[in-house]
């Protein structure tokens, strides 16, 4: 009786990996478009601006919300923070004169879930100035910081929760009433090139 041997065709390694999606990155990629690529990490948003080469992609401009700790926003991995994000980026974009005039959003490995950071970053980078060919509507309410009212009225009544929720900012030494108006100062700061 012979034995037949089961030849498996192996998977390219970052697909095993869970890193990446070809299909959707060579549906990106066929456009000839520049890609506006947002990650999210446990603690950090980054966002990118890379063009396909043969050899690997380049990376034209590159934001990550680290930086935004030099301005003075603590960074966390949230919509506001990714929205800041996308404004860095495109503030640091539009010093490159060989940028195309139209990109395209890349998710990665993200589900495309309505008001969820990749839109938040997209959203920074469309009111930064640029042009991304994906239809992105959101309500700043989503990107920006609850209002100071909303978050007194918390720490009043469920103090815990606010304790719970807040606690990062606290730590901090950032009093979480003060968010809002600090979401703004960041936003007028990258906006004005400080």
């Amino acid at each position: 009786m012979a034995m037949h041997k089961v030849i498996r065709q192996m998977r390219f390694r970052r697909r095993r990996e869970a890193k990446t999606d070809y299909r959707k990155r060579i549906a990106c990629v066929k456009g000839g478009l520049d890609r506006v690529v947002a990650r999210k990490t446990n603690t950090r948003i980054i966002g990118q601006i890379s063009r396909y080469a043969e050899k690997g992609d380049i990376t034209l401009a590159y934001a990550d919300s680290a930086e935004l700790a030099g301005l003075g926003w603590p960074a966390r991995a949230n919509r506001s923070t990714a929205y800041l994000v996308g404004r860095l980026l495109a503030r640091k974009a539009r010093a490159r004169p060989d940028l195309k005039a139209e990109l395209v959003l890349d998710i990665g490995l993200s589900s495309p879930v309505r008001n969820s950071i990749p839109f938040a970053l997209a959203k920074g980078c469309i009111d930064g100035g640029l042009r991304i060919r994906n239809s992105i509507e959101i309500d700043a309410k989503v990107y920006n910081c609850a209002d100071a009212k909303h978050i007194a009225a918390l720490k009043d009544k469920e103090p815990e929760r606010y304790r719970r929720q807040y606690s990062g900012y606290i730590k901090a030494g950032i009093a979480p009433e003060s968010l809002s108006a600090l979401f703004t100062k960041v936003n007028e700061m990258i906006e004005h090139g400080q």
